[in-house]
């Protein structure tokens, strides 16, 4: 699965959250701005520009960003450490989104995170591993996260649907310290605001033969990148740092888009985190 990010994703990013004017930044990579525009649209150029100068004119580790120049991707992740976790990637409106399925082998409770655009390919997975789906749980209320969620609904009128917006009963809604068991997987959560004011990090624990705990992120943090500031770029890329990247460093991230990465992955790889 390719990058959600293109290089000029990341570069555009970088220079709204750093506040750089694109006359600052093109100067800096030796760039006209018109070739800046070129890299931020298509994330190509023909010429090599200063990597070094331009990720210190709008706030990126250079050495990462070169790196993502030279075409670095996380490596395949072997889901057979996590039996029971289902991937599922729909598209539509020319976004493809993930979600992300995982249950309890004795007694085939399951938990959804997020529902993706469509429901379908979800509901035939229950359906083929013969799995209750008991508890939804939402990273954020972005349309493209929570699509299939009436058709979801419709078919488990009694799932529980487990949100930190305003919107969500107060019953449903996160609690800080809460954990929610699927047979022996436990499943915690912590805030990650930035992209979204209701942007939650769900942790999945307690895996058979010890494997890694799963971080299901939502659009906090992709392979090599970050959601996009809407409420704040300084609070999202805070919240990454504080929540999600001082996990230990073999929890496998799942995000909202993009191929699934590990902590050490990002860490060492990721340019806004230095």
């Amino acid at each position: 699965m390719n990058l959600e990010d293109h290089l000029g994703d990341i570069i555009r990013k970088a220079r709204l959250m750093s506040g750089t004017a694109p006359t600052v930044a093109a100067r800096a990579a030796g760039l006209t701005e018109a070739e800046l525009s070129a890299l931020e649209e298509t994330g190509t150029i023909s010429q090599r520009p200063d990597w070094t100068a331009l990720a210190g004119a709008i706030g990126l580790h250079a050495g990462k960003l070169v790196g993502l120049a030279n075409g670095w991707e996380p490596a395949e992740t072997d889901l057979l450490r996590w039996r029971q976790l289902n991937v599922f990637t729909t598209a539509g409106g020319g976004l493809t989104v993930n979600c992300f399925l995982v249950w309890n082998e004795p007694t085939r409770d399951a938990a959804l995170f997020d529902t993706g655009l469509d429901a379908q390919p979800v509901l035939a997975a229950l359906a083929a591993h013969q799995l209750q789906l008991r508890h939804v749980f939402i990273t954020h209320s972005h349309a493209d996260h929570i699509a299939g969620l009436g058709a979801i609904r419709a078919a488990f009128p009694g799932v529980c649907v487990h949100s930190s917006s305003p919107h969500t009963p107060a019953e449903q809604r996160n609690q800080p310290g809460a954990s929610v068991a699927v047979g022996r997987l436990r499943i915690t959560h912590r805030a990650t605001p930035g992209h979204a004011e209701d942007g939650v990090t769900y942790l999945v624990g307690n895996w058979p033969d010890a494997a890694p705990t799963v971080a299901i992120v939502g659009d906090a943090i992709f392979a090599g990148s970050i959601g996009r500031g809407n409420q704040s770029w300084e609070l999202a890329r805070s919240k990454v740092r504080a929540e999600i990247l001082t996990l230990p460093a073999e929890t496998l991230i799942c995000p909202g888009h993009g191929p699934l990465t590990t902590v050490a992955e990002e860490k060492a790889n990721n340019p806004f985190f230095g």
